[in-house]
């Protein structure tokens, strides 16, 4: 068992993996005979890293940044999305999308589902939905509701299929509202989109079809977090951005990405999904990670299961047959 492997699989040259992934933004640009790009900022550290990536593929005067908050988003996202478009001078707008995902019935379809599990659910509750850790046990997971009532009062109850499934579909409206919006201003200004997901997400389908999954180019998808925090502090992106825990920023009570879908911190989830990929043992990602080794074959195993469960969302349209691209006349 060779003792070599840790974090230090993911260093980068941070300068020369600045520009290449510059030059494919450039590239993109040009060929979809576009003049700039179009980024959602949430106050995160992926989008925050893309829109600096952009600006430095096209310049500041060539990104048009798009806060999209809602009734439910985190009290400090707007003011953390806003210090980051005036920290790269970069034009932006707030969209505020809330009446939209009023009118679509987002939150009165999510609030009805839950009430199926929690009949007591009314106005002034908030709520999230949990994943029971992959760690601890080889039992099948299932999703439940935490409900919070107005006095603080929280009750957990575990959901049924049918309700899971109404709530996640009510949720993914907020992120194909804000898809709707990022192509508008896109269209508006000849600009292309640009998607955040980093390497742990798009590998797991952590991501709503056709909302935060759809892009015209999506610069991290090949980073695992790690390595785009890397990046951040190269880039200098704020450091209030860089130490921010990873919400989901979905749900109307505090909820991290562990919780809500991958279990593990992000540090440790890379190592798993590096080590994964390369054909490295359990009891190596075990002493590096702080798990023990059946623990982490649950994590194989989990990471392999999402593969298969949310294939359908890399999936692209299906044709009857083969329809052939017409190259442009010279």
């Amino acid at each position: 068992m060779s003792a070599a492997f840790g974090a230090h699989v993911f260093d980068l040259d941070a300068e020369e993996e600045t520009e290449r992934i510059a030059a494919t933004i450039r590239r993109v640009v040009e060929r979809s005979r576009r003049k700039g790009v179009v980024v959602a900022v949430s106050g995160g550290i992926d989008s925050s890293v893309v829109a600096a990536l952009a600006v430095r593929a096209v310049g500041s005067s060539r990104v048009f940044a798009l806060h999209l908050p809602e009734n439910e988003s985190a009290s400090e996202t707007l003011p953390l999305s806003t210090s980051l478009t005036q920290w790269l001078d970069v034009d932006s707008a707030i969209e505020d999308i809330s009446p939209v995902l009023m009118a679509f019935g987002c939150y009165r379809r999510r609030d009805d589902a839950i009430r199926r599990v929690v009949p007591e659910y009314g106005e002034g509750w908030r709520s999230k939905i949990v994943l029971p850790s992959v760690v601890d046990s080889d039992a099948y997971r299932l999703y439940s509701v935490v409900a919070e009532s107005p006095d603080g009062e929280r009750i957990t109850r575990r959901l049924t299929p049918d309700a899971y499934l109404e709530i996640v579909a009510a949720s993914n409206f907020k992120q194909r509202t804000r898809k709707t919006l990022e192509y508008f201003h896109a269209d508006r200004l000849n600009y292309v989109v640009a998607g955040t997901p980093n390497r742990l997400e798009f590998d797991q389908g952590f991501f709503v079809k056709l909302g935060d999954g759809a892009a015209d180019v999506k610069p991290i998808a090949h980073l695992y977090k790690t390595q785009v925090y890397a990046l951040a502090a190269h880039l200098g992106v704020p450091e209030e951005i860089r130490s921010r825990p990873s919400t989901t920023d979905t749900y109307s009570l505090p909820q991290s990405q562990e919780e809500f879908y991958f279990s593990l911190p992000y540090d440790r989830m890379d190592l798993c999904l590096y080590a994964l990929n390369h054909g490295i043992g359990a009891e190596e990602v075990a002493a590096a990670t702080g798990l023990t080794p059946v623990q982490v074959k649950r994590v194989f195993r989990d990471i392999d299961q999402k593969r298969r469960s949310t294939a359908y969302l890399h999936a692209a349209p299906v044709l009857v047959e083969p329809v052939a691209e017409v190259p442009p006349r010279e």
